[in-house]
């Protein structure tokens, strides 16, 4: 049921987030990775923190980086769904190169923070007040990327640029606020009340949190991305596809730093299991194939599809294979 509101919510969202970059002229990449990416997210969020909260460290890092790797899966789906050329030739964009790469940052930090000490101040580790300085400062040279670009990508017959719709034909810009946030709300009031399932279903099937995180509450949380991501391409809001799955993916890594504030036994990142570190490690690789892939910009590729989406598609099942097997 909860999976059925999120997926209905995340339908409206993207209607709503592409109107909001032509009313507000922001653009595009810039709604994608911040409006789009953070409410999409919002069930995720509140699910790791509700975890966290309840001391079920596993769950909560499991689910965070279950749902970077499964959306990102969710964009090679998306390459698919859109057959004129490879989507990451299609929208071409800074911003959307700048996005993953501050990914890739963020999730490199979560990497690095079981190594350093286990100290925390406050119950709280030094990494995760990094990680919230890293995203607001990458957010920022994100936006200055969008505004004064130092270079522009080639633009070819397949190019799908950002053109604003009429704006005198949407509703007031007070209204799709006021829609936005409410369906924000309802994605965040549905994450809450799935984490108590899942613990529950952890218990009484005999699986692992990490299994529960990654298979269950991160699909099921990351049902949005899916739905605005194949919207957006069929509504030709091609950069708004991209940059909402690896915006929402950068915002994912915050309910590691959100859960850690909500972790009351210490640093979550010291409590992470071996299977959440190769989870971890598998997001970073995914992440790191489809930034060669943006810059790359493969026209056509294995079956009308980029490269890079195919290369996601294996690391991913490969993952989820010795998830279940191991």
């Amino acid at each position: 049921m909860c999976a059925a509101i999120i997926a209905l919510a995340g339908t409206r969202i993207t209607r709503i987030v592409d109107q909001l970059a032509d009313r507000t002229g922001i653009g595009e990449a810039a709604a994608g990775a911040v409006l789009l990416g953070a409410s999409t997210s919002l069930g995720g969020s509140v699910l790791s923190v509700t975890a966290a909260w309840h001391g079920n460290a596993e769950l909560a890092v499991s689910n965070a980086l279950g749902g970077i790797a499964v959306q990102t899966f969710f964009l090679a789906v998306a390459d698919m769904v859109y057959r004129r050329a490879n989507l990451e030739h299609a929208a071409a964009s800074v911003p959307n190169m700048m996005q993953n790469g501050l990914l890739i940052c963020l999730l490199a930090l979560i990497l690095f923070a079981p190594h350093l000490p286990d100290v925390t101040f406050f119950g709280v580790h030094p990494v995760t007040p990094a990680l919230l300085g890293a995203y607001i400062f990458g957010i920022y040279l994100v936006r200055d990327a969008s505004e004064s670009p130092m270079w522009r990508p080639s633009i070819t017959r397949e190019t799908w640029e950002d053109e604003p719709d009429d704006v005198t034909a949407m509703p007031p810009l007070l209204r799709l606020w006021t829609e936005f946030l409410a369906l924000m709300l309802v994605l965040g009031i549905a994450g809450w009340m799935l984490e108590p399932a899942a613990t529950v279903i952890a218990d009484r099937a005999n699986l692992s949190q990490t299994i529960v995180g990654v298979m269950l509450t991160a699909i099921s949380t990351s049902i949005p991305e899916l739905v605005t991501s194949i919207a957006a391409v069929r509504r030709g809001a091609l950069t708004l596809a991209v940059s909402g799955i690896i915006g929402g993916n950068a915002f994912d890594t915050l309910f590691t730093a959100a859960s850690d504030i909500a972790y009351r036994d210490g640093s979550i990142y010291h409590a992470m299991p071996e299977d959440s570190v190769f989870w971890a490690a598998l997001t970073l690789l995914m992440s790191g194939v489809l930034m060669m892939g943006l810059i790359r910009r493969e026209r056509h590729g294995i079956g009308q599809i980029g490269t890079e989406s195919v290369g996601i598609m294996v690391l991913y099942l490969l993952g989820v294979v010795l998830l279940l097997t191991g």
